[in-house]
């Protein structure tokens, strides 16, 4: 069975330890999923210009935040590598003629192991973590994605880690979504749904409200999205499964493409 690639919003670290909609869903749609083999994850939270791929055997957890609860720094997610899923990564890269390197004992940073903890709490299935480069176009994003396609195939779960609205400079403290947060993830979900690769590459230029939803300094957490979408390049649908928000501009969502 081949099994979708995702984009998911990681959010605030706090989804680790919160009890809310988003991560009820987050435990059901790990649970719903054909149990994979391993999990590749494209996470905002490493942005490297060269194309870097954990090579760990058993996977540090990273705490790349401060100022949160001390219960937050006892969390572990000891997942195990996978020294076979690294060389056919590899090997697909090469096929695509993209440098990239192996590197081992970084650890894996919140943005791959806070939904993996929501997802697969038992931290038994092998997981391969994947920078992003905020500074390619997204046509190459999205060609490095396709490149980890027939992975799809071979019971890998290909995920991209990131949020769509993340703008931490313009957090509000009220209950209701803001309306200008609202209508970019409605474009965002009307030119994926047509898998309108010409208007979503031209994102910065076309989507309303662009300064404020995806700003200058925070576009590594938007680009993920493209690594997961040409993962699915074979089948090109895409399905928005959850949207909320958090602090009225904070985007959770979590699309799924076949």
């Amino acid at each position: 069975m081949k099994i979708p690639a995702f984009f998911i919003a990681h959010g605030s670290p706090l989804l680790a330890i919160e009890d809310n909609d988003y991560t009820g869903f987050l435990e059901r749609l790990g649970r719903e999923l054909p149990r994979p083999r391993g999990i590749a994850v494209f996470s905002a939270h490493w942005d490297s210009p060269k194309q870097a791929v954990t090579v760990d055997e058993r996977h540090e957890t990273l705490y790349d935040f401060y100022g949160f609860p001390e219960e937050m720094y006892r969390l572990v997610y000891p997942a195990p590598g996978d020294a076979g899923l690294n060389r056919r990564i590899g090997d697909l890269f090469s096929a695509g003629n993209l440098s990239h390197q192996p590197v081992r004992g970084r650890g894996i940073d919140h943005g791959v192991w806070v939904i993996l903890k929501r997802m697969f709490p038992d931290a038994d299935i092998p997981v391969v973590a994947l920078s992003v480069d905020s500074l390619r176009s997204p046509a190459e994003q999205y060609a490095i994605g396709r490149m980890l396609s027939p992975l799809r195939e071979e019971g890998v779960l290909v995920i991209g880690s990131g949020g769509l609205v993340h703008n931490l400079r313009m957090l509000e403290s009220g209950g209701e979504p803001a309306e200008w947060a609202v209508a970019f993830d409605g474009w965002i979900a009307e030119k994926l749904e047509a898998w309108d690769l010409e208007a979503l590459f031209a994102y910065d230029k076309q989507a309303p409200h662009i300064r404020d939803a995806v700003p200058s300094y925070g576009k590594e957490h938007f680009v993920p999205l493209f690594y997961a979408m040409g993962a699915a390049d074979d089948g090109r649908r895409a399905q928005r499964i959850f949207q909320a928000y958090q602090y009225g501009t904070l985007s959770l969502n979590c699309w799924k493409f076949e």
